[in-house]
């Protein structure tokens, strides 16, 4: 994989995440990015117990909403595709599988692959791991507009 550099960095920060997502808190759900290449990105999520999703789901057995994994994942992956005043459009998923529960206090790690772009249509491949377990699988198809 071929690493594009950050800003000098192999990294960004969730206040440079803020400047390329329209996202905000509650909703913003990639902290940091890791590493990122031409067809790739690596972010993270730290899930904490004082997140107040917690308070409802479920709070005598927390576990982190799949809805939002899936979330976070096309979030990283409109943090691969975006450049300039875009806006990522998420319109579909395609065998989305959950394989284990994400409890907190844990650091969720996103991995997304582009697969194919057909004009604004980008379809991903995107991982959610803790640790090194697989949590999550799907096929993300994305949309861009300026």
């Amino acid at each position: 994989m071929h690493v594009l550099s950050l800003g000098g960095m192999n990294n960004m920060t969730k206040e440079e995440i803020m400047k390329i997502l329209p996202h905000r808190d509650p909703i913003l759900l990639v902290d940091r990015v890791i590493e990122k290449g031409e067809d790739y990105i690596i972010a993270e999520k730290e899930i904490k117990i004082d997140n107040p999703i917690f308070k409802s789901h479920f709070p005598d057995y927390p576990i982190y909403p799949g809805v939002y994994i899936i979330e976070g994942l096309a979030q990283a992956a409109g943090l691969l595709l975006l450049k300039g005043n875009e806006i990522p459009l998420f319109l579909g998923i395609d065998s989305a599988r959950f394989k284990a529960e994400v409890r907190p206090d844990c650091i969720l790690r996103y991995e997304v692959k582009l697969k194919e772009r057909k004009g604004v249509i980008v379809f991903v491949d995107a991982k959610a791991y803790v640790g090194k377990k697989l949590v999550t699988k799907s096929q993300l198809m994305l949309g861009i507009k300026e």
